[in-house]
């Protein structure tokens, strides 16, 4: 999301399909780019695909998880942007949604050198300068604390709850702007193209992307190794897709890449869709895997705060009364053969889903 709200092994993942040339805190407002189009959000991912990667996580969990999740798509899908939207009411959730690696050292190896545990952190930055430059892997970690919990409890509600936020928070370790305190290009003359990259690219060619890979659920024996791990990630495509930005903006003179528009008395700046589309031809299969990542480290964590558990059965707390769904076999299948978005089974893309969503924003 905009920051004024705001390496794991692959587990042998194939992304050849997807080879390409490499290429914040309250107050931070990003002028220019919260108008794409009437439909775009100002949050992180964009509230589209943060709906996206919690219904694609649903299908990687194992038999005893799914049925359970499955039931409760709807609401897991809807809570996906929960944490966004809690900015307005929480001046400490901003925090939780990125982590500025440079401010940490002035090496710039802040994603290197960080301490993994949060009471070490505290001690060596001290809370303010946390809150500051954020603490996003932290938030991680203890969302997925509370989620265990809730599975020893059989705590339905809070179980979808934290299950819901947890997706969220590492949704956004995969955005490489939420790693950076240039997370707007705002330092290098590049303003908006965090919403550009994280929103209108997706808005503009989901329909176009990958959404299965062959995966499966893996337990974490470190999860602090993995998120970690999934932010260095991130942070090394920071400098790659500011670049491109700048070898795209070649093309287009002066101001040429920018569109303006008024909107309640307000002027507002925005790439427009012309370089989003160039702009795409170059990293647009970077957002697509960085999107897949998300999907199957959600997985892994909801999986692995279930074992951490003791594998609670979840069946015994499934609503018996639940209206029917499709088949999680149905949605299984189209989700293998990439034609969810097709069969009208990706929720984030259905007519009443996108009429709710920005009923919202």
């Amino acid at each position: 999301m905009l920051r004024n709200y705001r390496m794991r092994k692959k587990n042998h993942i194939n992304f050849s399909f997807l080879s390409y040339a490499m290429p914040r805190t309250t107050g931070r407002y990003i002028k220019g780019s919260l108008l794409l189009f009437v439909c775009f959000c100002c949050s992180s991912w964009g509230f589209l695909v943060h709906r996206t990667i919690n219904q694609l996580a649903v299908y990687v969990l194992p038999s005893e998880m799914a049925p359970f999740f499955h039931q409760n798509l709807d609401y897991m899908v809807k809570q996906s942007v929960a944490a966004d939207q809690r900015r307005n009411k929480d001046p400490k959730e901003a925090g939780r949604h990125f982590i500025d690696f440079e401010a940490y050292d002035k090496q710039q190896l802040g994603a290197w050198k960080m301490p993994f545990a949060y009471n070490d952190a505290l001690q060596k930055y001290g809370r303010d300068s946390l809150e500051k430059y954020g603490y996003l892997p932290y938030q991680v970690m203890l969302t997925h604390r509370r989620l265990t919990a809730a599975f020893k409890t059989w705590d339905r509600d809070s179980i979808l709850y934290y299950a819901a936020d947890l997706a969220h928070y590492i949704a956004d370790a995969h955005v490489p702007l939420h790693t950076t305190l240039n997370y707007d290009g705002q330092l290098t003359g590049q303003e908006g193209l965090h919403a550009l990259w994280e929103t209108m690219l997706p808005e503009l060619y989901l329909d176009q992307f990958q959404l299965y890979t062959k995966y499966k659920v893996t337990y974490l024996k470190n999860p602090e190794q993995a998120i970690w791990d999934a932010l260095r990630s991130s942070h090394i495509l920071v400098n790659d897709l500011l670049k491109i930005e700048g070898q795209v903006a070649k093309d287009f003179p002066g101001d040429t890449k920018y569109r303006v528009q008024v909107r309640k008395g307000k002027t507002t700046r925005s790439y427009n869709t012309a370089f989003a589309r160039a702009y795409y031809q170059r990293v647009g299969k970077t957002v697509n895997m960085q999107l897949l990542l998300a999907v199957n480290l959600v997985a892994d964590f909801w999986y692995s705060a279930w074992v951490d558990a003791g594998e609670p059965s979840l069946e015994v707390i499934m609503n018996k009364n639940a209206p029917k769904r499709n088949s999680l076999k149905t949605e299984k299948t189209a989700h293998k053969k990439n034609t969810l978005i097709k069969d009208g089974l990706l929720l984030s893309r259905t007519k009443t889903e996108a009429k709710a969503a920005a009923e919202e924003q």
